[in-house]
């Protein structure tokens, strides 16, 4: 082809769940810009990659179908093509999470969610990083797509952005993990502090100075700036000291337990399951009802004359839990706003523990 010659359509066909491309089609799409997977003398495209390339116009049609026609064949399919263009307008090489496209170790570790995604291997998109595409060993982002009305379970959280696409088109990320909760707070805690349970907290009248000065448990009767006197516990606080023996009340461990079921239901048997595990990871938990959660969290007291602020709230949610992306995002928008990390503790039944962090990511 000489270069006055004009530059041949493209055109692709349907073949099962992909869209094949002839002729030089893996010059122009696979080798400069990373697109589809070579197959002897064609390329391979996912659908979401043959939308975006119809969308610019470097594919003309795919059997007959232009842009518009071809969105209509798969209703997640225009999601998932608004966060493919985002990110290639952000420079970003990308491919779809399938086998084929991207080593089988890559799609590993999370379970599909109940909307399929490609392959259903939990994944939508796999992002590379900077400069880096499919030809090479790097993975910057694992994508997850759902739409603001979908819901999304949180136990299939953890190793992945989760791009939510509103209603106007526009797009939020929110990055997932599965963090460590680990702390440096000791404490040589005593042994059977009297006190006496009053309504839903209880009251220890001549607690040692360290009980709250260094673990930072209760709050002084007297205000929190009061010297020494008397202190309160939370429903929550209460029931973890009892069980551990360092103090010693007018009620039992049950009677304690079945108050706090009363006024929460099974709420008050995760949030204590939370509590307890915070507490050996060498966390302080606190109360975070002014922030809309369960507890904002304190790795490291050494005294509350010097206490710092907490660096995450943390939500008690069933292990089963179905987040509404409008939920996750609002919850991750108050934690950022106070300059906190969002966590939450999916808990089981039985009382064991998954950690999931979320947090807002400009990519």
């Amino acid at each position: 082809m000489s270069a006055h010659d004009p530059i041949r359509g493209m055109e692709g066909r349907l073949d099962g769940g992909v869209v094949r491309v002839g002729g030089d089609a893996r010059q122009r799409y696979y080798d400069s810009s990373g697109y589809g997977r070579p197959t002897g003398e064609e390329v391979a495209l996912a659908p979401v990659e043959a939308a975006h390339l119809l969308f610019r116009g470097d594919l003309d049609t795919v059997d007959g179908m232009g842009f518009r026609e071809f969105l209509a064949i798969d209703d997640r399919l225009v999601v998932r093509f608004l966060v493919y263009r985002d990110f290639r307008e952000r420079g970003f090489y990308l491919s779809p999470a399938r086998e084929g496209w991207v080593d089988a170790s890559d799609l590993a570790g999370d379970a599909a969610d109940d909307h399929d995604t490609d392959d259903s291997v939990g994944f939508d998109l796999i992002v590379y990083p900077p400069g880096k595409g499919p030809w090479d060993d790097e993975i910057a982002y694992r994508i997850r797509v759902v739409g603001e009305r979908e819901s999304i379970r949180a136990s299939s959280l953890g190793r992945c952005v989760l791009a939510v696409v509103d209603e106007e088109s526009e797009l939020t990320y929110l990055d997932t993990r599965r963090p460590a909760i680990d702390g440096s707070t000791t404490y040589d805690r005593p042994n059977s502090v009297p006190g006496n349970l009053l309504a839903d907290r209880a009251i220890l009248w001549d607690p040692p100075d360290g009980l709250y000065e260094q673990a930072f448990y209760g709050q002084r009767l007297a205000g929190r700036g009061a010297e020494g006197g008397p202190l309160q516990l939370s429903l929550v606080e209460t029931a973890f000291l009892l069980r551990e023996d360092v103090i010693d009340l007018d009620v039992d461990l049950t009677a304690v337990v079945d108050r706090g079921r009363r006024v929460e239901g099974e709420r008050f048997d995760r949030r204590l399951a939370v509590y307890t595990a915070l507490r050996e990871a060498g966390v302080v938990p606190k109360t975070g009802f002014k922030f809309g959660a369960d507890f904002r969290t304190y790795a490291d007291v050494a005294s509350v004359d010097d206490l710092g602020h907490s660096e995450r709230l943390v939500r008690a949610l069933p292990a089963d839990h179905a987040f509404a992306p409008r939920e996750l995002s609002l919850d991750v928008r108050l934690a950022g706003g106070v300059h906190k990390r969002m966590t939450f503790a999916l808990t089981t039944l039985t009382g064991e523990i998954d950690w999931l962090a979320v947090e807002r990511l400009t990519p």
